[in-house]
């Protein structure tokens, strides 16, 4: 009985394989390819299309160059050395924690791009021309009030540019590198000011190790706990969140 079923299904699946039917229903196909267009409105949306996807592969380096980003990842983890944590936060938790800080200190930029560039641009009042020049221009407002001037001026001659009037005068590729530059070094002197205040815990622990005679302990098992505790009594993360949205702000 059971081998009358055997042949059974497998005759059945043999006659669904190669029937007409089964291969009835057309399969799809997929190509990329470049053809001729006589209408210059496709022409167009493929250029956009192109464009919107270059930007698109950017988008980290964007978000990197022209925004807070750099400075408030780079203070998260000074303190997490500091703390003597170097794996908690997770990186996950870290770089998401700066994300979302960064969209909240770029929030008045964010909303006058939209306001003065996309908008306008979608409800075709402006030109897509106008509209970049729209949205970069509170972008390059809030690099200039983070941007050492010595900083712009060493990129200015490097590239061998005359000297700047106004503003309007610098170039947004000098103006990016400038800001980077800026940012970074106001990230390490939050971070140094953080690591100070933690390393003189460990040198507190280490000295009171040494008076008892406790010289085999390692100072760093006694003061982590201690750095921890200091850190969550006195809400440290509120106080460091804080401190980036007003440096920044």
């Amino acid at each position: 009985m059971h081998k009358r079923s055997a042949h059974a299904l497998i005759s059945l699946s043999m006659i669904l394989f190669f029937s007409d039917a089964a291969f009835a229903a057309p399969i799809p196909k997929i190509s990329i390819g470049v053809s001729q267009s006589n209408n210059p409105q496709e022409l167009a949306t493929s250029l956009q299309i192109m464009l919107f996807l270059t930007v698109l592969s950017l988008a980290p380096a964007i978000l990197m160059l022209l925004t807070s980003f750099t400075r408030i990842i780079i203070v998260l983890s000074f303190l997490r050395q500091a703390l003597g944590t170097p794996t908690i936060p997770p990186n996950q938790v870290l770089l998401s924690f700066a994300l979302f800080l960064t969209f909240i200190t770029m929030s008045p930029v964010i909303t006058q791009i939209y306001k003065n560039a996309y908008k306008p641009f979608i409800e075709k009042k402006i030109s897509q021309s106008t509209a970049a020049k729209n949205a970069i221009e509170p972008v390059r407002e809030f690099m200039f009030r983070q941007t050492r001037e010595k900083d712009i001026k060493l990129f200015m001659n490097a590239s061998k540019l005359p000297k700047p009037r106004v503003r309007s005068d610098i170039p947004t590729m000098i103006l990016i590198p400038s800001f980077a530059m800026s940012e970074l070094k106001t990230g390490f002197e939050m971070g140094f000011a953080l690591f100070l205040a933690f390393i003189i815990i460990d040198m507190v622990v280490a000295s009171i190790l040494m008076s008892l005679g406790m010289m085999m302990i390692p100072p760093m098992m006694v003061s982590l706990p201690i750095k921890i505790l200091i850190f969550v009594m006195a809400d440290g993360w509120y106080l460091v969140a804080q401190s980036l949205i007003q440096s920044i702000r």
